[in-house]
């Protein structure tokens, strides 16, 4: 735990929070980064809007972040085939689990659904088997 931030992480966690629950107030629509991605593929009448503007989103905040205060220092220690190989398995593990960590473990648990509880325990037990391989077992 070398950079342990817990105002910033409380402060982030919050925004996050806000956000879901704006939009699912405001749109009736749930927060999920693969449903809202998976949703612009097959259009529906009404759907591309907020779907662009949330995306928008993801992809505003970050750079705006970096124009006012600079980028971060970020240090990843993986080849780019590990990464390539990573994200495609999250694409397929979100497909599989019909949702992503956001929408399950964000908006699923705030909504008390039995479903998203049991993928997000079943994403978290994935972690940390994959941490404990790479770390101890792999030598990572």
């Amino acid at each position: 735990m070398e950079n342990f931030t817990p105002v910033s992480a409380a402060l982030g966690g919050a925004l996050i929070g806000l956000s879901v629950l704006i939009l699912w107030l405001g749109n009736g629509r749930i927060a999920g980064i693969s449903g809202a991605v998976g949703g612009l593929i097959k259009p529906q009448a009404g759907e591309v809007a907020w779907r662009v503007a949330f995306l928008a989103g993801l992809i505003g905040a970050p750079l705006a972040y970096t124009l006012l205060l600079g980028a971060p220092e970020v240090t990843i220690r993986s080849t780019y085939p590990t990464l390539v190989v990573a994200g495609l398995l999250v694409g397929f593990g979100s497909r599989l689990g019909s949702g992503c960590t956001s929408g399950h473990g964000v908006a699923g648990i705030a909504r008390l659904s039995r479903r998203s509880i049991t993928a997000t325990g079943l994403f978290m037990l994935a972690a940390a088997v994959t941490v404990f391989i790479a770390r101890h077992v792999v030598g990572g």
